[in-house]
C-alpha cells in the first residue's frame, strides 16, 4: 500500500443522524489516528411542510447530499423509542427508514443505537439532560461555545456519530473505546489540555 492511501485508509467518517419530522439533526465527525474532530453539524427544517410524505422526500434528498458532500463510510442513527403515542412513534420511524434508505442506496455501513445507549456512551448516565449531551459533546470534540448549534437535534446527531466512534473498534489502533470514561481515561492529554486558538467549525441550518 502507498503512503497516502495507507494514510487516507486511517481516516473515517461517520455521519450521525436524529431522525424527526420537525427537525432532523445532523453531524459529521472525522476520525483520525483514533481523534475525532467536527466536520459540521446542524438541522434539517421541516416545520413549514405540511406534507408528510413531502418531508419523507426532503430526509431523503438531505441524508443523500450529506453523504455525498462528506463522503461518510459509516452511518449512525437514534433508533426509535417505544412512548405512549403511536401516531408520533409511526411518524417518527418513518422519518428513520428514510434516513437509513437513503444511507444503504449510497451504500454506507448503517447502525442504530437507542437513544439510552447514546446517552450512557458519552456521559454514563442513561437520563442525561440534552443539555448535559451537548456539553460533553462539545467537551469531547473541542469546539467552542459560539460555535455550537442552538439546535438540540444537530448535537443529538453527533452524538449518534460519537456514540458509533466509542462503540466501533478503532481500525488504526485497534482500541475500542465503550463509552466517554473509557476515552478519557485512554487520552487524558488529549482530553485535559485546553484548546490554544479558536477552531472553526461549519454549522449549518439548511431549510
Amino acid at each position: 500500500m502507498r503512503e497516502g492511501e495507507e494514510k487516507k485508509s486511517c481516516v473515517r467518517t461517520i455521519l450521525g443522524i436524529d431522525p424527526g419530522t420537525n427537525l432532523m439533526g445532523y453531524g459529521v465527525i472525522r476520525v483520525e489516528k483514533n481523534k475525532p474532530s467536527l466536520v459540521v453539524m446542524g438541522v434539517l427544517d421541516l416545520r413549514k411542510y405540511a406534507d408528510p410524505y413531502i418531508k419523507l422526500q426532503k430526509i431523503f434528498t438531505r441524508t443523500l447530499s450529506l453523504i455525498d458532500e462528506y463522503k461518510p463510510e459509516e452511518f449512525a442513527i437514534e433508533s426509535q423509542f417505544f412512548g405512549k403515542n403511536v401516531q408520533s412513534m409511526l411518524k417518527l420511524g418513518r422519518a428513520q427508514g428514510v434516513a437509513i434508505a437513503a444511507a444503504a442506496y449510497r451504500n454506507l455501513s448503517i447502525h442504530e443505537y437507542a437513544p439510552l445507549k447514546i446517552k450512557m456512551s458519552l456521559t454514563g448516565n442513561g437520563m442525561a439532560s440534552k443539555e448535559q449531551i451537548a456539553e460533553m459533546v462539545r467537551k469531547l470534540l473541542k469546539v467552542q461555545k459560539e460555535e455550537m448549534s442552538t439546535f438540540f437535534d444537530a448535537t443529538d446527531g453527533v452524538a449518534a456519530a460519537i456514540c458509533h466512534f466509542f462503540q466501533s473498534r478503532n481500525t488504526v489502533q485497534e482500541k475500542k473505546f465503550n463509552s466517554w470514561t473509557d476515552f478519557v481515561a485512554q487520552n487524558k492529554s488529549k482530553v485535559s489540555r485546553p484548546a490554544r486558538t479558536a477552531k472553526t467549525v461549519k454549522t449549518d441550518n439548511s431549510q
